[in-house]
């Protein structure tokens, strides 16, 4: 007998049909004997629904009652699934976060866990019921129901995984595990067996819709291996686990593109010590997430700088606020936003032991024509920002370039596509050194 955590988002609850599909699978384990934990998001597009409905009552919400709005949504999915084990002759009792014993702090819309006591838990599984947990939800200790953020049910199965010391835990979604990059934009993308935790969290930073990027940081720091598969089909999923020697096999694991970024523009920033600490400050105050940052040197007798920063798109308002009330005491002179951006990142472990790669990215994204505006490195990703309208074009070239060699079954050749819309195997070189020259 195994215990078994599974967490199934919304696509795969988005109506009851789904909903009696995810209690069949449920069945199935326990009626071999397994424990089974089930986290469940909101029903597909009902947290949507849900914000446009506090829009149209005022702007700008407060985030203590969006949390409580944005609660129900996961407390209707974990209802139903009990419903529908209950129809099934299997036991189920559904908890909210705060009964599942989830604690954490005070920050509405995007708090963190600070500690998950599973004692009615084991309890309940104890008694022979399969547990039902609300994901994207939590309780302060004072009382006040919080959400995780976006995604943040991913969190939630992640967290009770380690907290129980599960045997398993599978994160269910609408597709077969982890790809090279979205299939619905490059439908040769190739899904991967394996890979790591950093490599996965690059990814989901950057724009892969398959997990939460904080759900994988947790994973990672209690080493809790999962696998995401999909939940209409058997199929094997793709495992996420430690870094191992043959990872470093594969330069680049996966390319994605993050199509929800902002640029702000500080125009004439005093080049002077303190100055980006303090909007920076201002802005983590906020609760605004800064992802990529380039900061131009000033010359001359008074010198000024441009400061450009990328945020998620939803906070680029919230980002505008905090900038113009520093306007009078930082001293700039004017700020430009763009909206539409986008972020494409390559990522690989093994790129930490091959030169060239930024190299070829940007010659291949100049033979298309495409702008870079910002440019990010680390051990083992390289990202750049361009228009969001060039963003999808960007990310087919880059996926081609680097990943095109592995994307036959084989991984023997490199998939092209001609002009007749037929595609055909170039064969692969022997190593990195001898794909064409970036010079």
């Amino acid at each position: 007998m195994a215990l078994i955590v599974q967490k199934y988002g919304g696509s795969s609850v988005v109506n009851t049909d789904r909903i009696k599909n995810v209690a069949q699978r449920v069945a199935e384990y326990r009626r071999r004997g397994d424990q089974v934990i089930v986290v469940v998001s909101a029903m597909g597009g009902v947290t949507d629904r849900l914000i446009s409905l506090a829009h149209d009552i005022m702007p700008v919400p407060t985030e203590r009652e969006m949390d409580m709005l944005l609660a129900t949504g996961e407390q209707t999915t974990i209802a139903l699934t009990a419903m529908a084990l209950h129809a099934l002759n299997i036991s189920a009792i559904s908890l909210t976060g705060a009964q599942a014993g989830i604690e954490t702090d005070g920050m509405h819309t995007k708090a963190k866990i600070k500690n998950i006591t599973p004692k009615q838990v084991h309890q309940i599984l104890d008694q022979g019921h399969v547990v039902i947990v609300a994901g994207f939800q939590g309780q302060t200790r004072e009382g006040h129901i919080t959400t995780l953020g976006r995604g943040g049910s991913d969190l939630t199965a992640i967290a009770i995984a380690a907290a129980v010391k599960a045997d398993l835990c599978q994160i269910y979604t609408d597709v077969d595990g982890v790809y090279t990059t979205d299939p619905r934009i490059v439908p040769h993308a190739k899904k991967l067996d394996e890979i790591s935790y950093d490599e996965m969290l690059e990814l989901a930073s950057s724009g892969a819709k398959v997990m939460q990027s904080r759900s994988v940081e947790f994973a990672k720091k209690f080493r809790v291996t999962f696998e995401v598969r999909s939940s209409l089909n058997q199929n094997p999923g793709t495992i996420v686990k430690e870094e191992t020697a043959n990872m470093e096999h594969i330069v680049v694991r996966g390319v994605s593109l993050d199509k929800h970024q902002a640029k702000a523009t500080l125009i004439g920033v005093p080049d002077r010590p303190g100055v980006a600490s303090q909007i920076f400050k201002a802005l983590n105050e906020a609760a605004v997430n800064v992802d990529m940052i380039v900061q131009n040197v000033g010359h001359g007798t008074n010198p000024t700088t441009d400061l450009s920063f990328t945020v998620e798109r939803t906070d680029l308002p919230k980002s505008r606020e905090v900038i113009d009330a520093l306007a009078t005491e930082v001293g700039f002179t004017d700020i430009v936003t763009q909206e539409e951006m986008g972020k494409l990142s390559v990522v690989g472990v093994g790129m930490k032991s091959h030169s060239g790669i930024a190299a070829k990215l940007f010659e291949v994204l100049a033979e298309e024509e495409i702008n870079i505006d910002m440019i990010s490195t680390s051990e083992i990703k390289l990202s750049v920002v361009v228009s969001l309208a060039q963003g999808e074009r960007a990310l087919k070239a880059a996926h081609d370039a680097f990943i095109g060699w592995n994307s036959s079954p084989s991984g023997s050749g490199r998939l092209r596509k001609h002009r007749n819309g037929e595609w055909s195997l170039t064969p692969k070189p022997s190593s990195l050194s001898q794909m064409p020259s970036t010079t």
